[in-house]
């Protein structure tokens, strides 16, 4: 029994000394700062229910982004991508009825494909949380129901500048819908789902 001990702790000794190096090169903290393009889909549901829908648009805009990813494996990575409450106007029929602003925090699972490489692409999924506030909407005659749960797909690419430094393009699609509405009825169902570009750089610490 002792011998049998004796060799498993020289193993798992020894497995650590192989893969300690390995490990050694790399931090498995990055954290990207990144340019991002908020293109809604504006896609909504007849107002009324009646009448032609995707009347309501929300206005598209620039926002920064930061993000912080930890690599559990040189391919496997979690991100949680950060901004601060974003203000967007809102329209109907081209006429501005309103604002509101939102915070999308998002978590994804990242899968790398070329880790260590040049470049190294990536994909990933996950799930945003966006929490709506200081809705405006028809002078406070329409309201945003709730805040919204919603999936997350992305992909992008590292373009590596040295063992720290990389450059990042990144390209997400999320699932962000809330109903509107009006004198306590429900009144239309937008879907902002919005396709987010990116462009940034990394630090790996």
């Amino acid at each position: 029994m002792k011998k049998s001990i004796l060799k498993l702790m020289m193993a798992v000794l020894g497995l650590a000394a192989m893969t300690a190096p390995a490990l050694a090169q790399e931090s498995p903290w990055l954290v990207r700062a990144r340019a991002v393009h908020i293109d809604p889909a504006d896609k909504s549901d007849p107002i009324g229910g009646t009448g032609a829908a995707d009347r309501l648009h929300v206005s598209d805009k620039w926002i920064p982004e930061v993000d912080i990813s930890y690599f559990f494996t040189p391919n496997w990575a979690a991100e949680l991508i950060l901004t601060y409450p974003q203000k967007h106007d809102v329209t109907l029929d081209g006429a501005r009825i309103g604002s509101f602003k939102h915070l999308p925090p998002t978590l994804t699972a990242q899968y790398h494909f070329l880790p260590g490489a040049t470049i190294d692409p990536y994909v990933g999924a996950g799930v945003n949380y966006t929490l709506l506030s200081k809705v405006n909407l028809l002078n406070g005659g329409a309201r945003l129901e709730h805040d919204s749960v919603g999936l997350a797909l992305q992909a992008g690419a590292d373009f590596r500048i040295d063992d720290h430094w990389s450059v990042n393009l990144d390209v997400k699609k999320l699932q962000i819908r809330s109903d509107v509405m009006i004198g306590g009825a429900r009144a239309s169902r937008v879907k902002v789902d919005p396709l987010l570009v990116g462009l940034g750089v990394g630090y790996r610490f």
